[in-house]
């Protein structure tokens, strides 16, 4: 009797811990929950979706104003931002663009490197020398090449946009690391970067509202352009192989039933 009372008891101090432990593992706060992205509506979706050109010329503002204070795009030249299918800025447009950078060349007759105004064969300026000087100026971290960032992060122009816009208040308890900044979309929710946009910071001479989630919205679609340039040829040739594949599909259709009711017409009439 008292064994079996022995057994009752530490039973149930068991359920009361394990019960317990659930309790506390439930109240407290994850800091491993998965990022937030959800599909936005883009113009490019496929299957025949086409870059809208006033968003390009807006994202490529915004990243000029911001993003390449930190971020290189080096697979970019400027004369890229003229081309069919693009931002398609005008080529007056496009020389003034690259002047206002100025590129290392040379050597010049004495040997030395010297400094020139941009032309539109020129690559997009780094903002850093190298590797070294880029994680000197951001606390060891090194930011990202952004030519092709929308092909290389799963999710694309969402994940662009999500990051730009994830920067939110920590839920309760969540440990944000020092140096680091709580972002819903980021993995781990704990990235380097300060919050890059605010209202305001780019003007927009358009009418388009000059607020973060259309900054967020058109840097990202123009990374998606970056990253795939021919996208709307692609689904121009795409459109063209399906309307064959579909016409041909009729034609064969039709000419079956032709055939197959002549078999059949002379079948009859052999049997007969």
């Amino acid at each position: 009797m008292r064994s079996a009372l022995l057994l009752a008891a530490s039973g149930a101090l068991l359920l009361a811990s394990a019960t317990s432990g659930a309790a506390e593992d439930a109240a407290a706060p994850s800091n491993n929950h998965g990022p937030e992205i959800a599909a936005q509506d883009w113009s490019f979706a496929p299957p025949f979706g086409t870059f809208d050109n006033a968003q390009l010329q807006r994202g490529f503002k915004v990243y000029q104003t911001v993003c390449a204070n930190c971020h290189a795009m080096r697979l970019m030249s400027y004369r890229n931002l003229g081309e069919p299918g693009g931002p398609q800025f005008p080529p007056k447009a496009v020389e003034i663009l690259a002047s206002k950078v100025q590129v290392t060349d040379g050597p010049n007759e004495k040997g030395e490197m010297f400094q020139r105004p941009g032309r539109p064969s020129d690559r997009f300026r780094a903002p850093f020398a190298n590797e070294q000087a880029a994680r000197a100026a951001n606390h060891g971290a090194l930011p990202p090449d952004l030519s092709v960032i929308a092909k290389a992060r799963p999710g694309g122009p969402d994940y662009i946009y999500a990051l730009l816009t994830g920067y939110v208040p920590p839920p309760q308890g969540f440990k944000v690391a020092e140096g680091m900044h709580y972002n819903a979309a980021f993995p781990g929710h704990q990235i380097a970067m300060i919050p890059p946009l605010s209202d305001g910071v780019v003007p927009y001479t358009d009418g388009t509202k000059p607020t973060v989630d259309n900054y967020a919205r058109d840097v990202a679609a123009f990374l998606m352009w970056a990253a795939e340039p021919k996208l709307e040829e692609r689904h121009s040739v795409g459109a063209r192989i399906m309307i064959f594949l579909i016409v041909f599909l009729v034609i064969m259709y039709l000419a079956k039933r032709v055939v197959w009711t002549r078999v059949h017409r002379e079948e009859k009439h052999g049997s007969a």
